[in-house]
């Protein structure tokens, strides 16, 4: 699962440092330039809950590893792409590949790690993710500087082609024996209800889409404001800045395991607190202290990322676990996609300054909704409840007869 957030997610952002070059190249603004990370996400939020679906009814393995290849064999046509719209259109199909993973992860994890450890195994998956993230980034960002866009993302493909392939080999190929049975229409349609009727399960979807849009603004044209004055950093260079994606696959696993003693709600409160505090210090004209900004907010923007997935895990009805996540994500890249838009808009518009002047108000509204929306909902520390009708209890041994 680690090596499946490897590929997939550098090839999600690997177009997200190349933005300056894609600009200059085809005479597009920062806001025109980034569709090229938003049309990807939106596609991936088009396509997340229908996969999440899909694998209700054929597994999580079949619809994951599809979704790992085909997104890397897409991957391999983007740097070919002769035109900028051609490019945007094989990102968005992208994007609808790469939906299979996220549509199904979550779930595939929380019906096999249901014990204590449940959220520092998700925190894990994240913390690839993350890597995933900054991987891409940061090859394609170097590259490009050294080369060109095209040769960057062409080095990423293969990249991530390799941890598909370890991915594909090395996943389980038994189903998990506690899948739901019911994968019929009104069953599947019943499970997307559950998962929206739930107001515990708003907290995290608050911080999906208002947490991720704003991290996705700040990144989008974080490349622009580096190698604008006063910094004037060159543009392999600027792409260093991805390494602070680091500290969000430490953070990841942290949290989840803080979650698992003392709650979600609480946590979650921290680190949204630490992703603000960290946004604010990049308003800095300083650019050591821009970097510590960006690395506080990456950590505590994958914090909160990994934190409410684990909440999501615990608080989402057995049956309806694929479906709860499959909103989850749709929020998370629906929020990805407008919020990057919006972000490359008022950076054109007002600068950096306002870019963090937009964000930074989303943060704290998802702060909000997690204390409101959580409280009565919150998960208990421990493990979570056992699954109706799973014959297993919260430790994963045969329920006591009645």
């Amino acid at each position: 699962m680690l090596a499946a957030g490897l590929a997939v997610f550098a090839l999600l952002y690997s177009a997200q440092p190349v933005l300056p070059q894609l600009a200059e190249e085809y005479g597009l603004g920062p806001g025109g330039a980034s569709l090229a990370v938003s049309a990807a996400t939106a596609g991936l939020a088009v396509a997340v809950l229908p996969l999440a679906l899909a694998s209700e009814r054929f597994g999580r393995r079949p619809v994951m590893v599809a979704a790992v290849v085909a997104a890397v064999v897409i991957g391999f046509l983007v740097p070919l792409a002769p035109t900028f719209e051609l490019l945007v259109a094989a990102r968005a199909a992208q994007g609808m590949a790469i939906a299979g993973l996220p549509a199904a992860a979550t779930a595939y994890l929380a019906e096999r790690g249901r014990g204590r450890g449940l959220g520092a195994m998700i925190g894990l998956y994240i913390a690839g993710n993350t890597l995933g993230g900054m991987a891409g980034r940061v090859v394609a960002g170097v590259l490009a500087g050294l080369s060109d866009w095209r040769t960057g993302v062409a080095v990423v493909t293969l990249l991530a082609a390799a941890c598909a392939t370890v991915f594909v080999l090395l996943l389980p190929r038994q189903g998990v024996p506690t899948r739901p049975a019911g994968t019929g229409g009104r069953v599947l349609a019943a499970g997307v209800v559950a998962a929206l009727g739930r107001r515990e399960l708003y907290g995290p979807y608050l911080v999906a889409a208002l947490g991720m849009g704003g991290f996705v603004a700040l990144y989008n044209v974080v490349g622009f404001r580096l190698s604008a004055p006063p910094f004037l950093v060159a543009p392999a260079v600027a792409s260093l800045v991805f390494l602070a994606y680091a500290a969000g696959s430490v953070s990841s696993p942290v949290a989840g395991r803080l979650a698992d003693r003392f709650g979600p709600r609480r946590v979650l409160g921290g680190t949204l607190g630490v992703t603000v505090a960290g946004t604010l210090l990049t308003l800095s004209g300083h650019l050591l202290v821009v970097v510590v900004g960006l690395v506080v907010l990456t950590a505590g923007f994958f914090a909160s990322h990994a934190t409410a997935n684990g909440w999501l895990g615990r608080r989402s009805a057995h049956w309806a676990r694929g479906q709860a996540a499959a909103v989850y994500w749709l929020s998370y890249y629906l929020g990805s996609s407008v919020g990057g838009t919006l972000g490359g808009l008022a950076y054109g518009a007002w600068g950096w300054p306002g870019t963090v002047a937009v964000v930074c108000p989303w943060f704290l509204v998802a702060a909000l909704g997690v204390a409101v929306l959580g409280r009565a909902g919150e998960p208990p520390p421990g493990p979570p409840p056992a699954a109706p009708g799973s014959g297993e209890d919260a430790t994963g041994r045969p329920a006591s007869p009645r």
